[in-house]
């Protein structure tokens, strides 16, 4: 990847044009049910947005040299399973940003802010079966899977194709070393603690 600058921020209203052509673009949300409407988009950053500010933390907007180029940053599961409560790290990027390390980079800084500013022990991520470009993401940031935690998403169709999720985990102990590339985490007004069930 070529040097630039990437910072993780608060979301901007000045995002939303972007962000809901990324959600409505049938390439980036092929691992999803569908891709989301204008509306859902614009209710998305408003929700991303609102738990930023009331955490300190959460799914961030990812700037690339002064332009908005997806999201990437850790939030907690609304469903339950086997693996919750707990914190997942997350990311999805608008095309023109792929193959270039960033969802890679930002992630890490993610990773890094979970482990030593919230003092988790523990961070997971999961996919769809068929999500193959985040499943090597996942095995490139250190994250592994025992396919006997593999689980049925309860939030998707019993009979949809991408119902079937794997599950990786990452712990403290295996923290990946200070990012390669440096990202900038915009500053937090303050820092509530994540999920109880994360510190397991």
């Amino acid at each position: 990847m070529n040097a630039c600058s990437i910072q993780l921020r608060q979301w901007k209203d000045a995002d939303l044009t972007l962000f809901a052509a990324m959600n409505a673009d049938s390439d980036v949300m092929r691992y999803f049910v569908r891709p989301l409407s204008f509306e859902e988009s614009s209710l998305m950053l408003f929700r991303f947005r609102e738990a930023i500010e009331a955490r300190g933390w959460g799914l961030w907007a990812v700037e690339v040299d002064g332009e908005f180029a997806g999201f990437a940053g850790l939030s907690q599961p609304s469903f339950t399973s086997h693996f919750t409560p707990c914190t997942e790290i997350g990311w999805r990027f608008r095309q023109e940003f792929w193959g270039r390390s960033i969802a890679f980079a930002a992630a890490q800084a993610a990773e890094n802010f979970a482990f030593s500013k919230l003092g988790l022990n523990q961070l997971v991520s999961f996919t769809t079966e068929s999500n193959l470009r985040s499943r090597r993401l996942m095995e490139r940031l250190g994250f592994a899977r025992n396919p006997a935690e593999d689980f049925l998403h309860p939030l998707v169709a019993v009979d949809h194709p991408l119902r079937p999720h794997v599950l990786c985990k990452k712990s403290k102990s295996n923290q990946s070393s200070e990012p390669t590339t440096p990202v900038a985490i915009g500053a937090e007004r303050r820092l509530a603690p994540a999920a109880v069930g994360a510190q397991r």
